[in-house]
C-alpha cells in the first residue's frame, strides 16, 4: 500500500515528508500499457513527479486540484500529474519521436531552452470570475544552466514562488515512485528579510544540516529501503515527531459523461465524420488511465438530442 510520513524535527522550524507510492504506481503504469508503454527515462520522469506531486499537495492547505506541468521543444512535450486533496493522483506523458535509453530532464523536454514547469491550483469550487492560481518557472538555473532533475527545478520553483528553503529527493522505476522532501518553515514576525541576526542564522544552521543529510539518501535507498529505516538512518541524532501515515491512491475523474461533453463540443458535424470514416463507433481512451469509451451512432444521436427528446435509458453497455 501506498504511504505518505509526516513529520517534524522537535525545536527547530524543518518539517520533512516521505511518499512511497507503491502498487498505485504499479496500477498506473499497468493501464497506460494500453496505449503504449512509456520508454524508461518518461516512466522515471513521470513517477518521480507523482511522488512530488503528492508531496506538494500534502504541504499545503488547498481546497482543490494541484497539478503539475513539464512542456518544452524535446521528444516529451508534455508531462502532466494531478493531485487532489485527499491525495488521490494521476499522471501522463505526450512523446513525439524516439527517447534515448539514457536521457535527461534536458534531452527530453528542453532540448532549446524553451521548457516550463507550472504549477497550477484548481480550486474545488470556483466563484465567479475567479481564476486558477498558476506559478511558472524555466526549466535552468539561476545561471542559465539547464537542469538536469525534476527535484532541482521544483527547488527553483520554490524558492522562487513561495520563498521556501526545500530540499528534495526523488526517484522512480517500474515498481515504485518515491520523494523525501525537507522543508524549512516561516517564521512568523520574519518582516525585515535583509536583517541577519542571531536567530535566523540558527535557523538557516539548522534546515542545511538537515537538508545535507538528506542529500545523502540515494536515489537506490530511497526505492529499496522502507520508511521507518530511511528516516533512522538519516536523522538518528534528531528528535523526530512523526504523524500517521496516510495512503495516495492512483484514481482518474475521467467518466463517460465527460467525454460525451468533449464529443458534444466539437460538433455533431465533426462527430458524424469521424463516424463515416471510422465506420460503427467513435473511440476515445483517456490519456491518464487508458480507459476506453465507445460511441455507436445511437449513442452520438443521444449527445446531440434535447434530453426532453431522448427515449429512457436502455439497459444496454458500451
Amino acid at each position: 500500500m501506498s504511504e505518505l510520513h509526516k513529520f517534524l524535527f522537535e525545536g527547530l522550524p524543518v518539517r520533512g515528508m516521505l511518499v512511497r507510492l507503491t502498487d498505485d504506481w504499479r496500477e498506473l503504469l499497468r493501464r497506460r500499457e494500453t496505449l503504449g508503454a512509456y520508454p524508461a527515462p518518461v516512466g522515471e520522469l513521470l513517477g518521480q513527479m507523482s511522488a512530488a506531486g503528492v508531496l506538494m499537495q500534502s504541504n499545503i492547505k488547498f481546497d482543490g486540484a494541484l497539478v503539475m506541468q513539464v512542456q518544452g521543444d524535446g521528444p516529451v512535450k508534455l508531462a502532466v500529474v494531478e493531485a487532489q486533496p485527499d491525495l488521490r493522483f494521476r499522471a501522463t506523458a505526450k512523446v513525439v519521436g524516439e527517447v534515448p535509453a539514457d536521457a535527461r530532464l534536458a534531452a527530453m523536454v528542453n532540448v532549446n531552452g524553451q521548457g516550463r514547469c507550472a504549477i497550477t491550483l484548481d480550486p474545488a469550487d470556483k466563484k465567479p470570475g475567479q481564476q486558477a492560481y498558476q506559478g511558472v518557472v524555466a526549466l535552468h538555473g539561476d545561471r542559465g544552466e539547464p537542469l538536469q532533475q525534476v527535484s532541482e527545478v521544483l527547488e527553483h520553483y520554490m524558492l522562487q514562488s513561495e520563498q521556501l528553503d526545500t530540499k528534495l529527493i526523488l526517484a522512480a522505476n517500474d515498481d515504485m515512485a518515491a520523494g523525501l522532501l525537507i522543508q524549512r518553515l516561516p517564521v512568523e514576525g520574519e518582516g525585515n528579510l535583509g536583517s541577519r541576526n542571531e536567530d535566523e542564522i540558527g535557523i538557516n544552521e539548522a534546515f542545511n544540516r538537515i537538508s545535507h543529510l538528506a542529500a545523502t539518501l540515494t536515489k537506490e535507498e530511497l526505492l529499496t529501503l522502507d520508511a521507518d529505516t530511511i528516516l533512522r538512518r538519516l536523522f538518528w541524532e534528531e528528535q523526530v515527531a512523526r504523524f500517521e501515515p496516510l495512503h495516495p491512491r492512483f484514481a482518474c475523474s475521467c467518466s463517460r459523461e465527460r467525454v460525451g461533453a468533449m464529443l458534444k463540443s466539437l460538433g455533431r458535424e465533426e462527430i458524424d465524420g469521424i463516424l463515416a470514416e471510422r465506420g460503427t463507433n467513435v473511440e476515445v481512451g483517456c490519456e491518464f488511465c487508458g480507459l476506453q469509451y465507445h460511441f455507436d451512432r445511437v449513442d452520438v444521436g443521444g449527445l446531440f438530442t434535447p434530453e426532453r427528446d431522448q427515449l429512457p435509458p436502455t439497459s444496454s453497455v458500451h
